[in-house]
């Protein structure tokens, strides 16, 4: 199995949230779309709370304080889901 090795990190240049999907603009023209099914804290969000976000660090991340939720593009990237605690 080969390991994607990349040049330069990509950042988040923009973010934009809808009722079904988190959609991402990359410093390098890509754009990312996902289904809020990924991320239940997203999902469950009132749309103000959802639309309530910024930037980490120079996007290499989305951060939503309302809610307590975390995304970095790299994990995006890599296709990983929230993973839920057993309780």
């Amino acid at each position: 199995m080969s390991t994607l090795k990349l040049e330069s990190e990509p950042l988040a240049v923009d973010v934009f949230v809808d009722d079904v999907v988190l959609r991402v603009s990359l410093d390098d023209g890509r754009e990312l779309s996902v289904p809020f099914e990924w991320f239940p804290r997203l999902r469950d969000a009132a749309p103000a709370s959802r639309s309530n976000w910024r930037l980490i660090g120079l996007g290499e991340g989305i951060h939503w304080p309302e809610i307590d939720e975390d995304i970095s593009i790299l994990g995006l990237l890599a296709g990983s889901r929230h993973q839920s605690r057993a309780a």
